[in-house]
């Protein structure tokens, strides 16, 4: 004779798998993936924002630009159309955090390998030293994909503007040349609006994690939109 709780312990079971399914259906409809911010100048520390640029609060973007990769070719910001990339400033005979942000990058091209629509950009702050034939010899001894990663040098006077006007990462060098810079160790994202969307130090590996994770959030807002079909069915 079965027992009287046998049909209620079934039951119990399916209740259980039931409300299990329907709590993960709740959960990933309200789910929401987090929005980066757009990064203003007035938002970032006024050592790396040029003067000019000090009161900025919104519409900033990435100005037009037009330099020479290692391969020693014109490289401009089509280039990075519709591209989602990394960007930092770097020179190839600094000794300190240079060699660690590399390898950072070279971190960065490895993950991304496969995904087509990030790329990665270093500007040499040292552009009357690394031409695009010392550029060329430091990309070959550090695995540099130029299919992927661009290394740049040009006039100093644009790349000097493009740090502290644009991508906002470098900070000005008071007792050196006019356009000399210091710069800092800082990778910093920019969408395909060419906006500024985060910044990290690209000497800390938890910060790397933590930009490759900010890639994937920015990336989902390219994606279409789905209904509230789709995503309960999963289509």
């Amino acid at each position: 004779m079965s027992s009287p709780f046998a049909a209620y312990k079934k039951f119990a079971i399916v209740f259980a798998v039931l409300s299990a399914l329907i709590l993960y259906i709740i959960y990933s409809l309200l789910k929401v993936t987090p929005t980066l911010p757009v990064i203003q100048p007035t938002m970032v520390a006024s050592e790396l924002v040029d003067t000019t640029m000090q009161d900025v609060k919104k519409y900033h973007r990435i100005a037009d630009w037009q330099l020479i990769n290692q391969n020693n070719d014109t490289i401009t910001q089509d280039y990075y159309k519709d591209k989602i990339y990394v960007a930092d400033f770097f020179f190839t005979t600094c000794q300190t955090i240079c060699p660690i942000m590399t390898g950072n990058m070279a971190q960065l091209q490895k993950e991304l390998r496969g995904d087509d629509d990030v790329l990665l950009l270093s500007h040499s702050v040292t552009p009357e030293y690394d031409t695009p034939a010392i550029l060329k010899d430091y990309a070959r001894k550090k695995g540099v994909n130029a299919s992927k990663w661009n290394l740049v040098t040009g006039p100093k006077k644009d790349i000097y503007e493009l740090a502290r006007k644009s991508y906002l990462a470098v900070k000005d060098e008071g007792s050196g040349g006019k356009y000399d810079m210091i710069h800092t160790e800082n990778f910093m994202l920019v969408d395909k609006k060419r906006q500024v969307r985060g910044s990290y130090d690209g000497t800390d590996p938890e910060d790397i994690d933590r930009l490759l994770e900010d890639i994937e959030y920015l990336k989902e807002e390219y994606r279409p939109k789905k209904t509230f079909m789709q995503r309960l069915f999963g289509r």
